[in-house]
């Protein structure tokens, strides 16, 4: 069983669908026993960083995704899920996200594209990765975003082009792994990938 955290913030329907298509159990839940009970967790995120997490504390399931990351449980980060990773943000301010991963998450600045990037993009690999092997040759993903994170060189798996801005597209580290975009809008290699996360990801 997949856990699928709400916060009161996210597209938890269309993540839950996408799991349905790869015949994937999961559930929708803000209460901390349950989640506790699920095999893997899912973070998804819609909206301003500063007030995902504020509703994450609200909820006190800052500490509970602390502890089960620490105990080994695999989490996935989605859009702004995979933003609240990192060590901080500058949306609107800095706020400190969780800090699994190493990087903070800034504004696009390059002024000759479209801010938010909204639309197709390729992947491109930055290091080797069983997801190669998963999806099509030039996997193209969906996303919706105004910032993104600089990562560190070692957690960045993959990767787009957006004018000047090299996004960070798939991260990892041990148990947590994030993408900046939307999985479960991305076609067929996005349900690859959310099918990948549910059945092989440690």
């Amino acid at each position: 069983m997949i856990g699928i955290i709400d916060y009161g913030m996210g597209n938890l329907a269309s993540v839950k669908n996408a799991l349905n298509e790869v015949q994937q159990e999961s559930i929708i839940s803000s209460d901390v026993s349950t989640l506790c009970a699920c095999e893997k967790l899912i973070l998804p995120g819609v909206g301003a960083f500063g007030d995902c997490m504020s509703n994450i504390k609200q909820r006190s399931l800052d500490s509970f995704l602390r502890q089960q990351v620490a105990s080994g449980k695999p989490l996935l980060g989605i859009c702004l899920g995979m933003q609240m990773l990192f060590e901080e943000s500058s949306e609107k301010g800095i706020t400190k996200g969780f800090g699994f991963l190493k990087g903070r998450v800034i504004e696009i600045d390059d002024t000759a594209v479209p801010v938010p990037e909204i639309g197709w993009n390729e992947l491109i690999w930055n290091h080797e990765s069983k997801l190669q092997a998963i999806v099509s040759m030039h996997p193209f993903v969906y996303y919706v975003h105004s910032y993104y994170a600089k990562a560190e060189d070692t957690d960045l798996i993959a990767y787009s082009t957006y004018g000047n801005v090299k996004v960070a597209g798939i991260v990892c580290r041990k148990n947590v792994l994030g993408t900046q975009f939307h999985p479960e809008k991305s076609g067929k290699d996005g349900l690859k990938i959310l099918k990948y996360y549910a059945e092989e990801f440690k």
